[in-house]
């Protein structure tokens, strides 16, 4: 029984990864005829619906799981995410919170963060994603938490460190939004995008030399970066009307 078991299982996980989830969720059904109880079945269930696009019966088997297993930590990061993409926001938030207790947090210096890399992972792009939602529809504190909440799960990316500079600019934080933009900019010199920002920030705040050294940091490394010439042409026009 447990050969058979076994098979099919491996026989789920094989297709799965070869992105044919029909074939995966048959194997996986013929499994959960003979055994219900096996947390792992559900939760792979729950992973092939979702790449069906079958997001309600994604959450239904992930909810099995976690029925079986309370402790379940991956069942329940799927479960969030899930919860999120359907617009359960609450729900989301209620499985967070117990699977923050279930997985056990680490708490240094007032910041908490998942054992598991994984889950730190997956959370921080789930927060990232929310965050740019939140900015998108002009709600600047709640992205402003979120992001911040992406960057205590994973330390140091530099998308969102550069959102949040922007987030920053635009409710006129202009010390922070540098602080944030520096930040990125130090982690990587050579992604542009963040070292653009700052420049629009030292604009925006009408220091325009450093915003002009900044764009041309830019057009050194990258002579035909579309942006900082258009940027760079600007100060041009501006400087010769003055």
């Amino acid at each position: 029984m447990a050969s058979k078991w076994r098979g099919h299982f491996e026989a789920a996980k094989k297709a799965y990864k070869e992105n044919d989830f029909s074939g995966a969720l048959k194997e996986i059904e013929s499994l959960l005829d003979e055994h219900e109880g096996f947390a792992d079945v559900h939760n792979m269930k729950g992973l092939i619906h979702y790449g069906l696009g079958r997001r309600s019966e994604a959450a239904a088997a992930f909810e099995q799981a976690l029925r079986i297993n309370p402790s379940y930590s991956e069942a329940s990061l799927n479960l969030v995410v899930v919860y999120n993409e359907l617009g359960k926001v609450d729900k989301a938030q209620s499985v967070y919170e117990l699977a923050k207790k279930a997985t056990g947090l680490q708490v240094v210096a007032g910041r908490e963060s998942y054992l598991d890399p994984y889950v730190s992972g997956r959370l921080a792009n789930m927060h990232a994603e929310l965050g740019a939602i939140y900015k998108d529809l002009g709600i600047f504190e709640k992205a402003v938490y979120e992001f911040k909440s992406a960057l205590e799960m994973k330390p140091g990316l530099i998308d969102v460190l550069t959102q949040l500079g922007v987030i920053y600019r635009d409710m006129k934080d202009y010390s922070m939004s540098i602080k944030m933009l520096e930040e990125a900019v130090t982690n990587n010199s050579r992604f542009t995008g963040a070292r653009l920002q700052l420049g629009l920030t030292y604009h925006a705040m009408g220091e325009l030399p450093r915003a002009k050294a900044e764009w041309l940091k830019i057009t050194r490394e990258d002579p035909n970066n579309k942006m900082a010439n258009m940027y760079l042409n600007f100060l041009k026009d501006k400087e010769a009307k003055s």
